[in-house]
């Protein structure tokens, strides 16, 4: 009898032993299972973020070009800005001086003396600078401006006359001094090598925040799988 009583003892600890052993299983699985949609979960993200940064690249541009054409309206010209690339208005103007040129439309209201930039009237191959010297009016009626540089002795046939409305730009109302030298130490391909720089930059700060973020949220989702899964007891 009391062997019979140590038999059915020891086949009771068996099965709480297999008791045991299953529960653990069946929270190893869970815990795997958990592990495997983070990770899903964490790839997605990943995958994610280069779009996002896509975004912000996009939003950026039009920003750009949402401040381009605002200054456009403002200063009424296509192009409001200009560097001084010879000095024939010097000492009044230097070479690499910004021009901040605005009143494309005022040609009917140009005054002498009142220094404007134009296409050169023969073969509109460039842009000048000069200061107005002579206003008359031709036969039709329409206005004739002559210009002079002035450092240069007088006025330039083809350049500083005759100019007409279609060749006119707009009068300079700011001057940057000295300014043009940072558009010539970004031109190209400085300036694209500069471009791709910040799109880089500003891809891999995205990327970075978001893999930051999911692998904080992956430590804390595996300190709290340890926690819940204990070793199996050691079998006796």
């Amino acid at each position: 009898m009391i062997y019979k009583r140590d038999e059915k003892f020891s086949a009771s600890n068996n099965f709480l032993e297999k008791d045991k052993t299953a529960i653990n299983i069946i929270k190893l699985n869970i815990y795997l299972t958990k592990k495997s949609f983070k990770n899903i979960n964490l790839l997605n993200k990943k995958e994610s973020s280069v779009p996002s940064a896509i975004k912000d690249i996009v939003i950026v541009v039009i920003g750009v070009a949402i401040v381009w054409l605002g200054i456009r309206f403002v200063f009424d010209t296509g192009n409001p800005f200009y560097v001084v690339s010879s000095g024939s208005m010097v000492p009044v103007l230097n070479v690499n001086d910004i021009l901040v040129v605005r009143d494309g439309h005022s040609f009917d209201s140009l005054k002498v003396g009142e220094i404007i930039v134009f296409h050169r009237p023969e073969g509109g191959d460039r842009v000048i600078v000069h200061r107005v010297a002579e206003i008359s009016i031709g036969s039709h009626g329409d206005r004739i401006i002559r210009t002079k540089g002035d450092a240069n002795a007088g006025s330039i046939p083809g350049t500083d006359y005759p100019i007409i409305r279609s060749d006119y730009i707009g009068r300079v109302v700011y001057v940057i001094p000295q300014a043009g030298l940072i558009t010539k130490a970004i031109s190209p391909p400085v300036n694209y090598i500069i471009i791709a720089i910040i799109i880089g930059i500003l891809i891999l700060s995205k990327v970075g925040k978001k893999k930051t973020g999911d692998d904080g949220t992956s430590r804390s989702t595996t300190d709290s799988a340890n926690n819940s899964f204990q070793k199996p007891p050691p079998s006796k």
